[in-house]
């Protein structure tokens, strides 16, 4: 079976150098053709899927869209759910990066960015979003660890996604930057200390191939941020 991890779009955030977290920008255009590339490149390959997950947060959303529309794959299902929403970012989500840096200093930043069990500090009061009206309060997150955020993603890995590929369905995921890093870390058994390193750039997919016991047999990383080849 194929498992796709694809990072949304480059979004105006993230091209402002912003901590972004769960803010809710949309795409640039450098962001929407990164996610039609996508789209494109894997019409090209013939590569079927079976099932789209994707996050609540208008980025990724668009970019699922995105990617289906330029593989003719519309009509895919898709699942939408929090427990795939970027990291939160609790205190410093809206602020400047280097504003943070010079302020802070860049260790605090790169703990924060690309540590595993470090997290900001946390907001105070959580801003009324009606895309979580339904969901018990005391999930939502005022800040997020790497570790944190992996412990939000697995329940959708246990109870949806592993379930559908031991079914022998193809899944495309398409999600955030420290999200997916959170899941590559847990399906590549990647130690804490060692997880800084690894980056996902925006446009960015991860393909793996995967046997009925879930395990890793081939994996193959492309960038979609330039005209992909046929």
């Amino acid at each position: 079976m194929k498992l796709a991890l694809i990072r949304h779009g480059e979004s105006e955030t993230n091209n402002q150098n912003i901590f972004t977290g769960w803010l809710d920008p949309p795409l640039t255009q450098i962001g929407e053709q990164e996610a039609f590339r996508a789209g494109e490149w894997i019409a090209a390959r013939e590569i079927e899927f079976d099932r789209v997950f994707t996050s609540l947060q208008t980025r990724a959303i668009k970019s699922a869209n995105l990617l289906l529309d330029a593989a003719d794959r519309a009509f895919l299902p898709v699942v939408k759910t929090w427990r795939l929403n970027e990291r939160h970012y609790g205190a410093v989500q809206g602020a400047e990066k280097q504003k943070i840096a010079d302020k802070l200093g860049k260790m605090q930043v790169n703990a924060w960015r690309r540590g595993y069990v470090v997290s900001p500090p946390a907001i105070k009061h959580q801003k009324f979003d009606r895309r979580y009206q339904d969901l018990d309060p005391h999930l939502l997150p005022a800040s997020e660890s790497l570790a944190d955020t992996l412990q939000r993603v697995l329940p959708v890995w246990e109870n949806a996604i592993a379930p559908a590929l031991k079914n022998r369905q193809n899944i495309l995921v398409v999600s955030h930057g420290n999200t997916l890093r959170a899941l590559v870390k847990y399906l590549e058994e990647i130690p804490g200390e060692k997880i800084s390193k690894l980056i996902i750039y925006s446009g960015e997919m991860i393909l793996y191939e995967i046997d009925s016991d879930l395990e890793i047999k081939a994996k193959l990383s492309k960038r979609f941020d330039r005209p992909v080849d046929q």
